[in-house]
C-alpha cells in the first residue's frame, strides 16, 4: 500500500490556539497538544524553524513526545531561502561575527554572509536537525523560495548548495514564482530538481497571480513526494495589510474538492517511497478538520 502521510503546516498556529475548537479543553501545554495532535496524525511540518536556528532543544523535546513512527517535516531558515533576515534571527554569536549591516542595509540577505560565518551558520541548522535524525523522525526540510527567486543560475547554485550541505537528508523545494514551471520551464526545472535529488513541492494555491505556480503532478525523488495545500482563497492570496498570515489562508476545502485532490495523490503515491500532505490552510481549525476528512477519504479508498 502507498505510504500517504497526512498531516498540517503547524499544530500551534495562533489562529488554531485561539479558536479554541479542536484541541480537547484538557490539552493545555505545548506539549499536551503534541501528543494529542500525533494521535490523529503521522507527520507535522514545523514552521518556527523558518524564523529561528536555535532549536535543537525543542527538537529533542518533539522526538520524546510523538511515537515512533511520526516524522516532521520542517521548513528551512530563511536566510538560506534567500529571504531578508533581520539581525536578531541570527544566533547572537553569529552576529558578533557579522558585526553591523552593509550599508543602506536593514537586514542580512544569503550574498552578504561572509563564507566563514556561513559555514558556522549551515552547522547550527545539521546541529538542530540532529536529534530528529537520530530518531528516524525528519521527513523533509522545506526550502520555500520567495516570489522574487527566478529560475536563475544563481538561485539553482543555492539549491545545489543546500543539498551538499545536507547531504542525507531530504529536501523539498517550493517555488513561489510562476515562471519556474512554466510551459517554457517546466521541463528543465524538472530535470535540475531530479538531478540533484530534490522533490517537488506539488501546490494546490489560487491561480492567476505572479506568485502563483501550477499544480505539477510529478515525483522528482522517489523517496519522498510533498503536496501543500494552501487553499483556493484568491481575495486574500497577494492581499496587503492582512491582520495576521493566517486570513490568507482562510479556506476550507469542501469534499467535492478533497475527492478531486485524492485521485492524483494516490497517483503521485505510486511513484513515491512515502507522500506527504501537508494542509496549510491555517485559519482557526480548518486545516486540522480538512486533514482528518482527507485522511477518512483515502481510508476508504
Amino acid at each position: 500500500m502507498p505510504d500517504i502521510r497526512v498531516g498540517t503546516a503547524s499544530w500551534t498556529d495562533k489562529s488554531l490556539l485561539d479558536a479554541k475548537l479542536w484541541y480537547p479543553p484538557d490539552a493545555r501545554t505545548p506539549q499536551d497538544r503534541l501528543r494529542f495532535y500525533a494521535s490523529r496524525f503521522r507527520f507535522v511540518e514545523v514552521d518556527g524553524t523558518y524564523y529561528s536556528l536555535e532549536w535543537r532543544q525543542q527538537a529533542e523535546a518533539w522526538v520524546a513526545q510523538t511515537p515512533d513512527d511520526f516524522v516532521f517535516d520542517v521548513k528551512a531558515f530563511r536566510l538560506f531561502t534567500g529571504h531578508q533576515t533581520p539581525p536578531p534571527m541570527l544566533p547572537r554569536d553569529i552576529r558578533d561575527m557579522l558585526g553591523p549591516l552593509p550599508e543602506k542595509k536593514r537586514n542580512w540577505y544569503l550574498k552578504d554572509i561572509p563564507a566563514d560565518a556561513l559555514d558556522e551558520l549551515w552547522a547550527y541548522l545539521r546541529a538542530a536537525l540532529q536529534p530528529l535524525r537520530d530518531a528516524a523522525k525528519l521527513g523533509a526540510v522545506i526550502f520555500q523560495l520567495p516570489p522574487w527567486a527566478m529560475p536563475s543560475p544563481a538561485t539553482r547554485a543555492q539549491l545545489v548548495d543546500a543539498a551538499d550541505r545536507l547531504d542525507g537528508d531530504r529536501l523539498a523545494v517550493e517555488f513561489r514564482n510562476t515562471y519556474w514551471l512554466s510551459d517554457r520551464r517546466c521541463r528543465a526545472t524538472l530535470a535540475f530538481l531530479r538531478e540533484h535529488g530534490l522533490a517537488l513541492v506539488i501546490v494546490d494555491e489560487p491561480q492567476g497571480f505572479r506568485s502563483s505556480v501550477p499544480a505539477v503532478w510529478e515525483v522528482t525523488d522517489p523517496a519522498l513526494a510533498v503536496v501543500r495545500l494552501h487553499g483556493r482563497n484568491a481575495a486574500t492570496w497577494e492581499k496587503k495589510g492582512l491582520r495576521a498570515a493566517s486570513e490568507r489562508f482562510r479556506y476550507e476545502y469542501s469534499p467535492a474538492e478533497l475527492a478531486e485532490l485524492a485521485g492524483p495523490i494516490r497517483e503521485l503515491a505510486r511513484d513515491a517511497q512515502t507522500t506527504h500532505v501537508t494542509f496549510n490552510n491555517n485559519y482557526q481549525d480548518m486545516a486540522q478538520r480538512n486533514a482528518e476528512e482527507f485522511q477518512r477519504m483515502l481510508a476508504a479508498g
